[in-house]
């Protein structure tokens, strides 16, 4: 088939999200490293559904993660997030936000790493720092100074992060700069 040669060139995301749709893509990364907006951007980019893991847990649960983590602790959690992440990927490809622990559990990260596209959003501390400071709703920063907590769970994360497909900086810049550099990587990513 012959292009019209008046007719536009398709959009390298047009293209992209073509030859995309048929996996789920999965953000993973440090709290505060932008899954959640990055990734309703990079839906919106892509043409796809967006799904944030934390809030289909808690839609599932009934309950906050913070009254989940208290009332059950975080085994029962990372459990409940395993089984919600499975039942995502199984559905429609969508762009999915997980939470910051979500890939360190060996069964949802082998989930993750078979059935989906997954992409680590990796900030320096600072930024995390300065993006976590805006709500106070995590778990893990209760009581605590989230610079001394965010550089111990990079120390212990980012080795596991790096186990995802792709590797983006998710810098302290506008979230376009980012979602641009996801599509740049997804431009370039070979199966």
């Amino acid at each position: 088939m012959t292009r019209n040669p008046k007719s536009p060139a398709p959009t390298p995301s047009a293209a992209l999200s073509a030859a995309i749709r048929e996996r789920p893509i999965v953000l993973v990364g440090l709290m505060g490293s932008g899954k959640s907006t990055i990734g309703r951007r990079l839906a919106s980019r892509l043409g796809m559904r967006f799904a944030d893991a934390d809030d289909e847990i808690e839609r599932a649960a009934g309950m906050t993660i913070s009254e989940i983590f208290a009332r059950f602790g975080e085994a029962h959690f990372r459990d409940g997030e395993r089984r919600v992440i499975a039942r995502l990927l199984t559905g429609k490809p969508l762009v999915l936000a997980t939470g910051g622990g979500a890939f360190m559990n060996d069964e949802t990260r082998a989930l993750i790493k078979d059935g989906s596209l997954s992409i680590w959003l990796d900030a320096d501390i600072p930024t995390l720092v300065e993006r976590v400071a805006r709500r106070n709703h995590r778990p893990l920063l209760k009581g605590r100074d989230p610079g001394e907590v965010l550089r111990d769970l990079a120390a212990v994360r980012n080795p596991i992060y790096a186990e995802a497909h792709i590797r983006v900086s998710s810098a302290a810049s506008p979230h376009d700069h980012t979602v641009r550099a996801i599509m740049e990587a997804l431009s370039q990513w070979n199966a």
